[in-house]
């Protein structure tokens, strides 16, 4: 009898065992299933992964690789470039390049990180995405109008663009200028038109050389000074520097024409504006001519019809 009890007394034990491990792991198992939050480690930069990261949506995507430097070209001069993070280095090589580069191995389709490219009218934002293959990473992007949103930069009154475009007007339009002109070493130079767009001076010249030798020009100088000549201590030459210019011809045999573009500026009636050209020799002629304040006075705005030289 009493071996009977002990049998039972250890068997009763053994069930409420087995059923507290039972009950033990069922907690366990539901704790596990509650607190299991399920990762996802994004390497491959998919159309799908865009969708998650939704600042990253719409953006378009150049692929970059450590042996291969990428250039991004922008339809317009570059501002201002920022690159997100580290993982990329990069620089600007021209008005409107980017030159770009991972800085060490990454991850196949890993994000790089993104690229900001603020011009004058447009801004651009680019994902960059390493891939481990150099024949599929972009040596150049060109940004297109889809890649752009629309910005105005605050420091810019009008894009070079628009200067390029107004100057080649100017430039095959007809003369209305008669009375400035000057003539050194057998050169002749004479100013054609003068207008005014905006914040900006767009003065347009010729040379035509007389003689039989080449001219070379070395520079393009701008500079306000004295009309009388006054001794070295009191004399002030303060020189500008163009905005822009459309030819960059650096000889000419027998004619010449060039529109420059200056910022805005007033100067009194002691002054006058000296343009100077200086040729590319030791003993090299310099031809100047000089623009009265009257004359910029008489600078006219520009007319829209000019435009049609341009078709």
């Amino acid at each position: 009898m009493k071996k009977k009890l002990i049998l039972f007394a250890l068997s009763v034990f053994s069930l409420l065992s087995v059923h507290a491990e039972s009950s033990t792991g069922g907690i366990q198992e539901a704790n596990a299933k509650g607190d299991t939050v399920r990762i996802r480690y994004i390497h491959k930069f998919t159309s799908d992964d865009e969708r998650i990261f939704e600042s990253n949506l719409g953006k378009p995507t150049v692929f970059v690789n450590d042996q291969v430097t990428t250039h991004i070209i922008m339809p317009e001069n570059i501002k201002l470039v920022d690159i997100s993070t580290d993982k990329l280095v990069g620089n600007q090589c021209a008005d409107n390049i980017v030159r770009l580069k991972p800085k060490s191995v990454l991850m196949d389709g890993e994000l790089g990180g993104t690229v900001t490219i603020i011009g004058e009218r447009h801004i651009a934002q680019l994902n960059v995405i390493y891939t481990k293959g150099p024949k599929k990473a972009n040596s150049v992007y060109t940004v297109t109008r889809e890649d752009m949103r629309d910005y105005t930069h605050p420091e810019v009154s009008m894009t070079q663009g628009d200067m390029a475009r107004l100057c080649w007007s100017i430039y095959t339009s007809r003369r209305k200028f008669f009375n400035l002109h000057s003539k050194q070493y057998g050169i002749r130079v004479q100013v054609n038109n003068i207008y005014t767009v905006g914040d900006y001076f767009f003065i347009d010249f010729s040379l035509e050389n007389k003689s039989n030798i080449k001219y070379d020009i070395a520079e393009i100088r701008v500079k306000l000074t004295d009309k009388k000549e006054l001794k070295a201590t009191n004399s002030q030459t303060i020189e500008l520097t163009p905005v822009y210019m459309v030819n960059h011809a650096d000889h000419f045999t027998k004619s010449y024409r060039n529109v420059i573009v200056l910022k805005k500026l007033t100067f009194p009636e002691e002054k006058k504006l000296r343009l100077e050209i200086t040729e590319d020799q030791i003993s090299g002629r310099v031809s100047y001519l000089d623009i009265n304040y009257r004359d910029i006075l008489n600078a006219d705005g520009f007319a829209p019809e000019l435009l049609s030289n341009l078709h």
